[in-house]
């Protein structure tokens, strides 16, 4: 299984981007997907996740109402649509599988990875 993240960038507090990860090798209704992200010099975070079924997701609290998850089964694809970003997003945001469908926050039981994409908000 390969994870690929896109969409990162630089946008300014207030701005929107929404981040894709591409799934090759398995389809992305066979895992729960999450996605994460890290600061410089802080640890990885949980940021969302969606269930195989696409049933259920669920949100870090500083993002709810403002970051949305979704899939697209055709494309193999899981966004992360951000709006409202505010500088204290910055960080390098990774996409993550979990085979065993834990449906978990906790970035141990996410078995794949994706590379990484950065987005940087500015003030």
């Amino acid at each position: 299984v390969q994870l690929q993240a896109s969409g990162g960038g630089l946008v300014q507090a207030g701005g929107s981007l929404r981040l894709s990860c591409a799934a090759s090798g398995r389809a992305v209704s066979s895992f729960d997907m999450g996605w994460f992200r890290q600061a410089p010099g802080k640890e990885r975070e949980f940021v969302a996740s969606i269930t195989w079924s696409g049933g259920a997701e669920r949100y870090t609290d500083s993002v709810k109402g403002r970051f949305a998850i979704s899939r697209d089964e055709v494309k193999n694809t899981v966004y992360l649509q951000m709006n409202s970003l505010k500088p204290e997003d910055t960080a390098v945001y990774y996409c993550a599988a979990d085979p065993e469908l834990t449906y978990s926050s906790g970035p141990s039981d996410y078995e794949y990875w994706g590379q990484g994409t950065l987005v940087t908000v500015s003030s």
